[in-house]
């Protein structure tokens, strides 16, 4: 691990199994303003921050509350999973025990809000090893432009050709990738569809952290 001097991680669907409260969370949200949209696609939650998917609800279905409104609203519906209930993926907590052990640095850049991370980690105890949490709500853009990254690579002071990018979502590996930054795709199902781009364009690819050492030893 020697080349390895800093590791942004993503959260959702990365380090934490939890792209399934994602999946329904905004048709949840627009059933309880009286909106059925059953048999429409769900094209919220993937490339949008969530400001842009409030307002998205706001031209598409006519939703008169405000986007703060519908932000807390959508939150609202979700924040019992992330205070009770999602858990790590498989490895997570060895692999960054190992990294800690080694001194290398790692933060965090997710598209979820802070304090439904902050809680996650506190109850999964992992907190004590990320320096910074950065998100896209606080940085302003979602992952499909690459400020989030560039932000957490100036948080750590590591040189970029010695940082670890890990993400399971083929649209932020893409962003991530276009900046030249070095990428390690993860698998998660709910991207299943998509893992044969993923190991194409990234630089090196794992089914579970539990594969985490190949990885380790090639670059």
């Amino acid at each position: 691990m020697k080349k390895v001097d800093g590791v942004i991680f993503d959260v959702d669907g990365t380090l934490l199994d939890s792209m399934y409260v994602w999946k329904d969370a905004g048709p949840n949200y627009l059933k309880s303003r009286g909106i059925d949209t059953t048999g429409q696609p769900n094209k919220v939650f993937k490339a949008m921050t969530l400001l842009q998917a409030a307002q998205y609800y706001q031209e598409e279905y006519g939703i008169k509350e405000s986007t703060d409104e519908i932000i807390d609203g959508i939150y609202k519906g979700i924040e019992r999973y992330y205070f009770d209930e999602v858990i790590l993926k498989d490895g997570v907590a060895d692999f960054l025990q190992k990294l800690y052990s080694n001194n290398i640095k790692m933060c965090i850049a997710t598209a979820t809000d802070r304090y439904l991370i902050e809680a996650a980690f506190k109850r999964l105890d992992i907190s004590h090893y990320f320096s910074q949490i950065f998100t896209s709500s606080e940085t302003g853009v979602g992952k499909s432009n690459p400020k989030i990254y560039f932000k957490a690579l100036e948080h750590l002071q590591t040189k970029k050709e010695n940082t670890l990018v890990f993400e399971d979502a083929l649209y932020a590996i893409k962003t991530a990738k276009k900046a030249d930054f070095k990428v390690v795709g993860v698998y998660d199902r709910f991207e299943s569809d998509r893992q044969d781009v993923i190991k194409e364009i990234t630089d090196f690819y794992i089914n579970s952290f539990l594969e985490i050492e190949d990885v380790l030893k090639s670059f």
